[in-house]
């Protein structure tokens, strides 16, 4: 039975990170497929949930701009602000939030973060991981296999800068060593 990869974002790319539930909007909650969004639409979004949303977006480019991933275009961007008006999880991005749980064999994207402890440890019950998945501490797991980071849920009080900066060290560790 092949899954149903739920979310918004571009169908393939330089990375997705899964998060447990789309926005508290109908035309989110019965995905068939990854949808773009469009120019503006992260505003909707925010101002019809509200700063979790808001939070959630504002992590999300702030991860891509400190990566600044040679194959990924924000480095045409000079602000994490600019880059999610303009381009987050557009169509023509290289990134996806995915609501549905991480389908390794797809390869439809490079790197993968599950963004949520809780919710990685869920899916870990499912048994959705191979045994290559290592964690480093209460917070972050690595599994280098599947070029997957698990890291804490994207809310400034939970992904810090000082732990977005962890993060991407630990994508740019999968990147060595994919290579």
């Amino acid at each position: 039975m092949k899954l149903l990869t739920q979310g918004l974002g571009a169908e393939e790319g330089l990375i997705a990170i899964y998060v447990e539930n789309p926005p508290s909007m109908s035309e989110y909650h019965n995905l068939q497929s990854v949808q773009s969004l469009s120019t503006g639409e992260i505003d909707i979004i925010n101002q019809a949930c509200g700063n979790g949303w808001r939070k959630v977006f504002n992590v999300y480019a702030k991860i891509l701009a400190e990566w600044q991933h040679r194959d990924h275009h924000f480095t045409n961007f000079k602000r994490w602000q600019d880059y999610r008006d303009k381009v987050l999880l557009q169509g023509h991005s290289q990134e996806a939030l995915l609501f549905s749980p991480p389908n390794f064999s797809e390869k439809n994207y490079k790197f993968h973060v599950i963004a949520g402890r809780t919710y990685a440890k869920k899916l870990l019950q499912d048994h959705i991981f191979t045994n290559s998945l290592v964690w480093l501490d209460e917070e972050f797991a690595i599994d280098k296999v599947s070029n997957l980071v698990i890291c804490p849920y994207l809310d400034y009080r939970q992904l810090s800068n000082i732990k977005i900066t962890r993060l991407v060290g630990l994508l740019a560790e999968l990147e060595r060593t994919s290579t």
